[in-house]
């Protein structure tokens, strides 16, 4: 059975909770609730809300049990932009795009008849070895060489 649950006008643009939702599929829900909590990013808060909702809704609504989920599908989608203006040097303007998005999480229990579970994707043994490394950020340096 599968149970989704949908955050709809996620203040975020879709490009940076796409990869926050790329790191979870496939894994268990526990296992995607505790990647979540000690990522870096504002991206992983809204999906954990979500995950968090859609677990809520498979044990409140069809009576599931939590060890049983699995992430089936994270998609993050497009939502509409809201574009407004900066003020800049000389009386000009330039265009603000302050972007929302759709996160869709939909949970599975079902671990042969998705493909999840036999033999496709990741498989229980890799998830504990797996580590998930977020990009730093990394300084530019304003050195010059040779001047």
């Amino acid at each position: 059975m599968q149970v989704t649950s949908t955050y709809r006008y996620a203040r975020i643009s879709a490009f940076k909770a796409r990869e926050v939702t790329r790191a979870i599929q496939g894994r268990s829900a526990s296992d995607a609730l505790d990647l979540l909590a000690f990522s870096p990013k504002k991206a992983a808060l809204l999906v954990k809300k979500t995950l968090k909702s859609a677990i809520a809704n498979a044990e409140n609504n069809n009576s599931l049990k939590v060890d049983t989920l699995l992430v089936k599908e994270a998609v993050v989608g497009e939502g509409p932009t809201s574009k407004r203006f900066r003020a800049r040097a000389r009386g000009s303007a330039s265009p603000l795009r302050k972007r929302t998005s759709h996160i869709r999480i939909i949970l599975s229990d079902d671990v042969g008849s998705d493909g999840i579970g036999s033999g496709g994707g990741r498989s229980g043994n890799d998830q504990a070895t797996q580590t998930i490394h977020w990009p730093v950020k990394e300084q530019k340096c304003a050195q010059r060489s040779g001047e």
